[in-house]
């Protein structure tokens, strides 16, 4: 019995090491999200705004690059705040990242362009 509690105690120790890595690295911008959908103040506005800029400068995880969506996302908030020029930008590197992502992103920059 003591021998069978050794074993199963090295072999978790052991598969704990090997825990999956994530894709995206997505920074503080979840904590960032919700506080922000949930009081939508100045405030945390702009601190989803840092959220977004270090996800955006800092890609990190398995891929290295910037997790699906986080460009649009940063993108409306940068529109938002009335700065569609930015905002453009932005959409524009989504798709560059993201292609799948054209038809849906290509209409959101085709209504901002007029």
């Amino acid at each position: 019995m003591k021998r069978a509690l050794i074993a199963i105690a090295a072999c978790a120790m052991l598969l704990s090491g090997c825990a999956p890595a994530t894709l995206y690295s997505w920074g503080r911008y979840q904590a960032a999200a919700y506080s922000y959908a949930k009081s939508n103040t100045d405030e945390d506005a702009a601190k989803l705004g840092e959220a977004y800029r270090y996800v955006v400068s800092h890609p990190g995880g398995m891929r290295k690059v910037v997790p699906p969506g986080i460009y649009a996302d940063y993108a409306y908030l940068l529109f938002r705040q009335g700065k569609t020029k930015e905002a453009l930008e932005y959409l524009k590197m989504e798709i560059g990242l993201y292609p799948e992502s054209t038809v849906f992103i290509g209409r959101i920059i085709k209504q901002l362009e007029k």
